[in-house]
């Protein structure tokens, strides 16, 4: 009996995806539950598992890179086939001229092999399979070992989606230059940020924290923090809980336009940028009014893993009502940071530098951190905005604030 395997629904407005990449191949059995591809929608990268155990025949239309729409045929499944024998591995098609085929045998035939997922990882990063250890079956290199591969020396030719134009010049210089389909993802990103660009009324205004009282806490209590909640204190829960108060006080950065109606939460799910290899993503944490520091850093670093996974559900990228971006993990001292739409505002932040401030009158040298609120001025207005950065600002920079809530 053959089963067809479709792509299912993976959201609402979703109405056609990228398959990315193939786990298995046409003619491998595979069990219930084990993973056959990754699926790339404009939101997320999800893994469809088999329904059933058997042999897998992949549709000619469904090569890794095709677009296709929801409910399309990408494979069959046939239920009837049995297990091989000892659940062997497809055996590789050989030749006469194959060299030491005993030697082959003896390793299962797929040592160092990698899966077709993890040979576009390690291809990506130019690393070379035979560098890898793997962990799967008879030493096949899993998506997972690519993930943790580092290039320790890199092949002569790295793999490309296109072949580099190459022009050789005296004195042996050379000039390459290639060309890359965008992924789903990153036509998203470009879209949003466009719309975002166009259909609102963006402003930013600035201002600066002094980050010496919050650095002093965090520096006294990291040990205590880590040895009772089993993680470490970082400083996006202090400004997470910080702008969730603020917007308590300044209820408009926390709105959004819908239709010709303003419409206002009276809870904050805070979007946190978080960079992965395959582009920008914005994780929500939602409910972060009403979690301790402890409980918003937890829950940062799950979404964090699983965004650098690419295994993060389409739940929970949706329904953000402010975002918090920061630059200074990469050395950025100020920006603009994009509303991420419909949102009404995003803060962002920077690297914190030494610089001279006047304390009590006399010059002293602290640590600075420049802030960037950019908002939508259709919803909010200027003073709303200055006293919501300020506010922040107030919070950070006298965190035990934040403990009493005043």
């Amino acid at each position: 009996m053959s089963i067809e395997i479709k792509i299912p629904s993976i959201g609402e407005s979703i109405t056609e995806v990228t398959l990315a990449a193939w786990v298995k191949e046409t003619g491998d059995y595979v069990e219930e539950g084990e993973i056959l591809c990754e699926i790339e929608s404009d939101k997320a990268t999800v893994e469809l598992p088999a329904e059933s155990s058997g042999v897998l025949t992949i549709a000619e239309s469904a090569e890794e890179g095709a677009e296709l729409e929801i409910g399309a045929v990408i494979a069959t499944l046939d239920t009837s086939a049995s297990a091989p024998a000892g659940d062997a591995p497809k055996a590789e098609v050989k030749t006469e001229a194959a060299p030491a085929p005993a030697a082959a045998a003896s390793t299962g035939g797929d040592k160092n092999y990698p899966s077709p997922a993890a040979r576009k990882i390690l291809d990506e990063k130019g690393v070379s399979a035979d560098s890898v250890s793997g962990s799967g079956k008879d030493g096949r290199i899993t998506k997972a070992d690519a993930m943790g591969a580092s290039a320790k020396a890199a092949p002569a030719k790295a793999a490309a989606p296109s072949a580099p134009e190459k022009v050789e010049l005296s004195g042996g210089v050379s000039r390459e230059k290639r060309v890359e389909k965008m992924t789903r993802l990153r036509k998203t990103i470009a879209k949003r940020l466009t719309e975002a660009k166009n259909e609102t009324a963006m402003l930013t205004t600035f201002n600066e924290v002094d980050m010496f009282n919050v650095m002093a806490l965090r520096s006294k209590y990291k040990e205590a923090f880590k040895d009772k909640h089993d993680i470490g204190l970082g400083f996006m829960s202090f400004f997470t809980k910080a702008c969730t108060m603020a917007l308590k006080e300044v209820p408009g950065v926390n709105a959004q336009i819908e239709g010709e109606n303003l419409v206002y939460h009276d809870y904050a799910d805070v979007g946190i940028a978080v960079s992965t290899p395959k582009g920008l993503v914005v994780p929500v944490v939602k409910n972060a009014e009403s979690m301790s520091l402890a409980q918003i850093e937890k829950e940062i670093r799950r979404l964090a893993l699983k965004g650098r996974d690419g295994k993060l559900g389409i739940d929970e990228m949706q329904g953000g009502t402010f975002t918090i971006t920061n630059g200074g993990v990469f050395g950025s001292m100020l920006s603009t940071p994009i509303i991420n739409v419909p949102q009404s505002a995003i803060l962002g932040m920077h690297n914190i530098v030494e610089r001279p401030v006047a304390i009590n009158g006399e010059v002293v040298i602290h640590p600075i951190m420049y802030l960037a609120l950019s908002y939508d001025h259709r919803v909010v207005d200027g003073k709303e905005s200055v006293t919501f950065l300020k506010t922040v600002k107030e919070l950070i920079e006298d965190p035990s604030r934040m403990l009493l809530d005043i």
